[in-house]
């Protein structure tokens, strides 16, 4: 660390120069602005805790900020993995190369280890990915996209610097509800679906805006969204004894120019959108997951077979 940077922990009265850091390292869009209710709903209303955040400070401001998400995970034998995801990283522009990435993220480590946690993950950008393999992260592997076109491809690019409407994507949109009954069984390291979690993570985000599109007894849960000038509706999680049913409803019930998606291989969401028509797209890798245990975990977390993903633990939040 240069001199004159000192690291220290966040204080609820820091927030304004955190989000003044986070517009100009990372900017914003129309679905993520950095406002205080979006940092609070991720930070501090996170239904797993609140999160480990440190900053950075030199000359009197804040020069760096790093955040560790608390998210829980659950293995196929029941038992559940303290974990943290490495978001909300940011160095201020005034103060880049100075070593501020690298050193709030090895006190982070140190905050997070002390806390009791049991891991962490993420899904850097490729500028971040090679530093944080140096840090001593692993790669787990990469996240696909699986699409069904709609052939309703628009003819005219959409703004992307405005909230989606959502009747331009769903036939009868119906906002999604707070969701009641058990998950299924984890298949490998998967999220904690809890009640308390399905209402935080699709119901009180306060910019995205998810929808349900039912079929008897499951359901998708969809997210408008423009990408690249399209339309592109995202279907965050399939919930029910039937994810294929699930799927082929969405399909019908879509407005979009196509739908996206991912599910770890071998899940039932990831054959139920195989048998509803998504197929992957060769060769592209949206995402890169890596992960860093902090103790002994019960399975090898550096492949992908050991962890029981959906678009929606891994979608920007």
């Amino acid at each position: 660390m240069a001199d004159g940077v000192s690291i220290r922990r966040f204080e609820d009265r820091d927030l304004p120069a955190v989000l003044e850091v986070l517009r100009a390292a990372l900017g914003e869009t129309a679905v993520l602005k950095r406002t205080e209710a979006l940092f609070g709903w991720k930070h501090f209303h996170n239904p797993f805790g609140r999160s480990i955040i440190l900053l950075a400070e030199s000359e009197g401001r804040v020069a760096g900020v790093r955040a560790f998400m608390r998210w829980d995970l659950q293995t196929p034998g029941g038992d559940v993995l303290r974990c943290v995801r490495a978001v909300d990283t940011a160095t201020h522009p005034d103060f880049g190369r100075r070593g501020i990435f690298s050193s709030l993220t090895m006190a982070a480590l140190e905050e997070a280890e002390a806390a009791g946690v049991d891991m962490v993950f993420n899904t850097p950008n490729e500028k971040s990915g090679a530093g944080y393999l140096k840090m001593g992260w692993g790669t787990v592997g990469p996240i696909g996209v699986l699409v069904h076109p709609t052939y309703r491809l628009a003819t005219k690019s959409v703004a992307s610097d405005v909230l989606p409407d959502p009747a331009e994507f769903l036939k009868d949109p119906v906002a999604a509800e707070a969701l009641d009954g058990a998950d299924r069984r984890a298949l490998g390291l998967r999220t904690v679906r809890s009640p308390e979690y399905r209402s935080w993570r699709f119901t009180q985000h306060p910019t995205a805006r998810y929808f349900a599109v039912r079929a008897d007894d499951s359901a998708a849960l969809v997210r408008p969204n423009h990408r690249s000038g399209r339309r592109e509706l995202v279907v965050s999680e399939l919930i029910g004894p039937n994810p294929r049913r699930a799927a082929v409803a969405a399909r019908k019930a879509s407005k979009s120019d196509y739908l996206a998606t991912w599910f770890s291989d071998g899940s039932p969401e990831r054959k139920g959108v195989a048998m509803a028509g998504f197929v992957s797209v060769p060769r592209m890798a949206a995402l890169q997951l890596v992960a860093r245990p902090l103790r002994e975990v019960p399975l090898d977390v550096f492949t992908l077979d050991s962890w029981d993903l959906a678009t929606s633990d891994l979608e920007l939040l």
